[in-house]
């Protein structure tokens, strides 16, 4: 039997219409427009000023504290200004806007296709040159992945946890990139895996990427303490206390980390993107995103500086469809409507969704009518119901006390809702109320 996460789940349609398309190389823009905070934490500091000329691969942005992470340019031309600019979230952040100029790139990066297996760095050197590239969870998260490669003291690893799963419907970003870059996928497993000191991964993958199953566990034969594990498909089995669930069976308790029951979790991309950080010197500059919707003419997987405004990725899909009502910054459970389409590409884009706006019309909401959905679906075992009702009236005690910060934000409650209730918005903002008041406590 396939396994999955024991508490709550959905299984919304997948709709990977992207799925089997070929990574595309897209055009780079005639100017970039790189934010300076593009990870959980504290923003990058500009280490550049206006007219400076950068490369491809020039750091641009210092780390601004331990969870942080660098900046790099990722293009080659002058730096046009340091100034605000609108963020997916709509709120307007630093960064750097640079006038493209050719492509030179910095010498220290091998810009070959060959495919360098050894590596005989140590765990801080591995750990060095993953910080120095700048490197963050690329499912989403965008958590520094230095900081989860140096456990707390009195906590060790005992494995590592690819998440591949790709649950969120819509997006094949992971899944195009496994097809394509298995080989260097399993040697950034291997360097993770030595970098925290650790004999044994899991590559954990949803049954409904077969060709992905199969090829990275025929890959694997040649890695040792590798092994590929399929999962069924469930919604979100991504989370990282889900994965771990689902592959080792150990459950996370509220408040703690991963590594409290010796699991590592790191997305697959993330895994390919420390195999050019070690291997090749190559900073994170760049990502695969898919750009998708049913009314889209050419649903796409491309390969995308970042920087670049997301306006260019639609035109190289086809363009936006006369039908469109909302233009989604990642899939449809946990992604966010998007002020612009000159928003930038960041570090955490993994896909753009275009829904029609049949789509993308909100049905009317009703009372709730007690039927318990929301709560037999939640992944984390708590009351959305209560949760928004708390959330409504202000009563943050009451949020606390129901462990309002363990929600994940995937947004099952809401889609399960026989009521059309907008249970998600409002424990979002209630969690972020909540957090805001736990942090003040602690200081």
């Amino acid at each position: 039997m396939l396994r999955t996460f024991k508490i709550g789940g959905i299984h919304p349609p997948e709709n990977k219409l992207s799925a089997g398309k070929n990574i595309r190389p897209l055009a780079i823009p005639k100017q970039v427009v790189i934010p300076l905070a593009q990870h959980i934490g504290a923003p990058a500091q500009a280490a550049v000023k206006k007219g400076d000329i950068v490369k491809t691969g020039t750091l641009i942005g210092k780390a601004g504290g331990f969870v942080s992470a660098n900046i790099h340019s990722s293009v080659s031309g002058k730096v046009n200004k340091i100034d605000n600019t609108i963020d997916s979230s709509g709120y307007k952040r630093p960064a750097i806007y640079i006038d493209v100029e050719g492509d030179e790139w910095e010498e220290s990066i091998d810009r070959s296709d060959k495919l360098i297996k050894e590596c005989a760095l140590s765990p801080k050197e591995i750990i060095d040159k993953i910080t120095e590239a700048g490197i963050v969870g690329m499912g989403g998260a965008t958590f520094p992945t230095q900081v989860k490669l140096m456990p707390p003291p009195g906590n060790k690893a005992e494995l590592l946890i690819i998440n591949a799963a790709e649950c969120e419907p819509y997006l094949t970003s992971d899944h195009s990139l496994m097809m394509e870059k298995g080989e260097e996928i399993m040697v950034g497993v291997s360097i993770l895996m030595k970098a925290i000191e650790v004999g044994r991964a899991i590559i954990g993958i949803e049954i409904n990427k077969p060709d992905a199953i199969a090829y990275l566990s025929s890959l694997a034969k040649g890695f040792g303490g590798i092994n590929v594990m399929p999962l069924k498909s469930r919604y979100p089995q991504g989370g990282e206390k889900q994965l771990i669930d689902a592959v080792i069976r150990r459950q996370v308790k509220s408040g703690t980390l991963p590594i409290s029951v010796g699991a590592v979790v790191q997305n697959v991309g993330t895994a390919f993107a420390v195999y050019e950080a070690v291997q090749k010197n190559k900073p994170l500059i760049e990502r695969v995103v898919t750009v998708t919707g049913k009314s889209v003419s050419d649903p796409s997987n491309l390969l995308v500086r970042i920087g670049t405004p997301i306006s260019d990725l639609i035109d190289a899909a086809g363009g936006i469809p006369e039908d469109t009502g909302k233009i989604i910054g990642g899939g449809p459970m946990m992604g966010k409507a998007l002020a612009s389409t000159d928003v930038s590409v960041t570090k955490g884009s993994s896909g753009i969704l275009i829904l029609t706006a049949k789509e993308a019309t909100r049905k009317p909401m009703y009372d709730c009518i007690r039927c318990a959905k929301c709560v037999n679906v939640c992944p984390m075992g708590l009351n959305p119901t209560l949760l928004m009702d708390a959330t409504d009236f202000q009563d943050w005690d009451l949020a606390e006390k129901n462990n309002i910060a363990d929600c994940i934000e995937c947004g099952s409650c809401s889609y399960t809702c026989p009521a059309n209730r907008v249970l998600l918005d409002y424990i979002r903002l209630g969690k972020g109320k909540v957090m805001g008041i736990i942090r003040a406590r602690k200081s």
